[in-house]
């Protein structure tokens, strides 16, 4: 399940991508959360009908003059030879080619083209073929028409030559570089052979060309970068070295779950035992990286008693979890309460396990049975309520959270989230006066300042929304480093909404990444501003490497299918330079 941080501040990004939807439509081409309607996809694979382009018709007017034989005066020499007919079957020698004069050739040409498509309509793709093929012999220059309907065709054998549509669409693409046809043409063809960052390259020039006109467009680059991402993001799963995510992160995570105090060691403990007891000490201290090989140090020395044992399962599995082996968390947790069932946090964590891998019912499940063995643990409400939360079922939430609160009203989160869902339920009032009661209960605490202000943001109202992030920056400053920098990427997005400066919010979210190098959400919204900006190179760079940070498997896809998709915008520009400034220009008209 999401925590308190993380819930948050991706409702931002993801309400700073709607607003601006035009924009990084713009900038990517092809964006996995604001697609809607962007790629030009041609349906031109299979079907006959419409298929074809006739070319460009041709208005040279046929001489008058009478042409000359050998029985004229003035006449050729040698016997003239006439030049074959459409309808003869025969095709010309080269010889026969070489002797007729231009006019004969482009006019021959366009009729064999003409029967070409005839023949492509009543489906004999084969014969249709050797009509293209002669009229691309005949012509006497290349007709890049020609080629990409003998391309349709190849498209509509049985079976299919993607190798022949591909290289037939290359040719034509030589003559004509944004002949969209041929573009779509040759794009379906790339992906049927599974060369799909081909493809994704094809159909985003397509769209561009065809100024986002489409409405098919959604359809084809929400496939082509599904299966680029998902294919990329398993081969990455697959080969990654599993490690923490971000401090920000991991603290955000811990910060959901009261402190509890450390497990009493048995009256001879083992060096398990004290490994174990280390291991805490530094969760503790937020020094996460030496709690993982504590902890898993003491599992291997072997710990003693079995409370013991139940709790190093329980903070294993819990990292584990959040370096995105969900598996092997889910056997650590079940192994926990197996040992201990009145483990509540272990069945709380489980159950968050469970929302990663879609599963509600058990997660609910898990909480029912948390509660059995301690009805009065405040953590289970908390968290679900957090799992109503993110399934909209807002007024169960803020039940939940009110009985968290009462069971330990110092949890500064249940307040928080109590004001939010209250906020999302309509009730203004109540939840401003929420959020105003839980600032005066906590004047130390940042996090009441950074949400108070994402909901004033939420209504527009920036001087107040600048000033609480401020303030909830001013407050992690004074803490021991180092220091939660969600308010410093709050605040950018705050500038950027309110004045557009861009510039601004940059510096928020750089100074960010020097405190915190691997906080996701600062190089997401770095990435956002720079599509903002047409800057699709450094796009590409933070989107690669929100993919390097990404913790989860969805989280993952995510960020790829950004970066593919920046990636073919960033290789239409340089294909087709005299475009890349008009589009520069269209997005930041929409960004005014």
């Amino acid at each position: 399940m999401a925590t308190t941080s993380s819930t948050s501040y991706f409702e931002r990004i993801q309400d700073f991508v709607a607003e601006n939807k035009k924009v990084v439509v713009i900038g990517t081409a092809a964006a996995a959360l604001a697609v809607g309607g962007v790629i030009y996809y041609a349906s031109t694979s299979r079907g006959p009908g419409g298929d074809l382009e006739k070319g460009k018709a041709r208005d040279k007017k046929k001489s008058s003059k009478k042409r000359k034989t050998v029985n004229d005066p003035d006449g050729p020499l040698l016997e003239e030879i006439k030049p074959k007919v459409a309808d003869e079957e025969d095709a010309l020698s080269v010889e026969e080619i070489a002797k007729m004069s231009v006019e004969e050739r482009t006019t021959l040409a366009g009729t064999l083209k003409t029967r070409g498509n005839t023949l492509y309509q009543n489906r004999k793709f084969q014969q249709a073929v050797d009509m293209y093929t002669r009229a691309i012999q005949v012509a006497t220059k290349s007709e890049p028409v020609y080629y990409s309907n003998r391309a349709a065709c190849y498209m509509n054998l049985t079976p299919p030559k993607y190798d022949l549509v591909v290289q037939d669409c290359d040719e034509a693409l030589r003559a004509d570089a944004s002949y969209v046809k041929a573009l779509n043409r040759r794009a379906n063809a790339l992906e049927s052979l599974s060369r799909n960052q081909e493809a994704l390259r094809d159909f985003t020039a397509a769209t561009i060309l065809d100024k986002f006109q489409n409405e098919s467009a959604a359809q084809a680059v929400e496939r082509i970068l599904k299966k680029i991402a998902t294919e990329k993001a398993a081969v990455i799963l697959s080969t990654r070295e599993p490690r923490l995510p971000s401090f920000t992160f991991v603290s955000a995570y811990f910060a959901a779950f009261r402190v509890r105090p450390l497990p009493a060691l048995p009256e001879n403990p083992s060096t398990g035992d004290n490994t174990l007891l280390l291991a805490l000490q530094a969760l503790a201290a937020a020094d996460y990286a030496h709690a993982v090989s504590l902890v898993n140090e003491a599992m291997e020395q072997g710990i003693s008693w079995e409370i013991g044992k139940a709790e190093a399962l329980n903070l294993r599995g819990t990292f584990k979890f959040l370096m995105g082996d969900v598996s092997g968390a889910k056997d650590d947790l079940y192994e926990s309460v197996k040992i201990y069932p009145s483990l509540t946090q272990s069945w709380v964590k489980i159950a968050s396990v469970h929302m990663e891998q879609g599963e509600g019912t058990k997660a609910f499940e898990c909480f029912e049975e948390a509660i059995k063995h301690n009805p009065q643990d405040p953590d289970i409400y908390y968290h679900r309520g957090q799992v109503l939360f993110i399934t909209n079922e807002f007024k169960d939430a803020a039940d939940n959270y009110t009985k968290s609160s009462e069971l330990d009203d110092t949890f500064v989160f249940s307040h928080i989230q109590l004001a939010v869902a209250l906020y999302k339920m309509g009730e203004l009032a109540r939840s401003m006066a929420t959020f105003r009661r839980t600032m005066t209960n906590f004047p130390q605490r940042s996090e009441p300042q950074n949400y108070y202000g994402e909901l004033l943001l939420d209504q527009q109202r920036f001087v107040d929304a600048v000033d609480k992030f401020d303030r909830a920056v001013e407050l992690e400053r004074a803490k021991p480093p180092p220091m939660n920098v969600l308010p410093l990427v709050n605040k950018g997005l705050a500038i950027y909404q309110w004045k557009q400066d861009i510039a601004a919010a940059e510096r928020c979210c750089d100074e960010a990444l020097k405190i915190d190098p691997e906080c996701e959400p600062a190089v997401a919204t770095l990435a956002q501003l720079s599509l903002q900006q047409g800057k699709i190179d450094r796009a590409v760079e933070m989107f690669e490497r929100q993919a390097e940070l990404a913790r989860s498997e969805p989280e993952l896809i995510n960020a790829l299918t950004y970066q593919y998709a920046s990636t073919a915008q960033l290789e239409f520009t340089r294909n087709y330079p005299e475009m890349a400034e008009q589009l520069a220009q269209i997005a930041r008209s929409m960004a005014v």
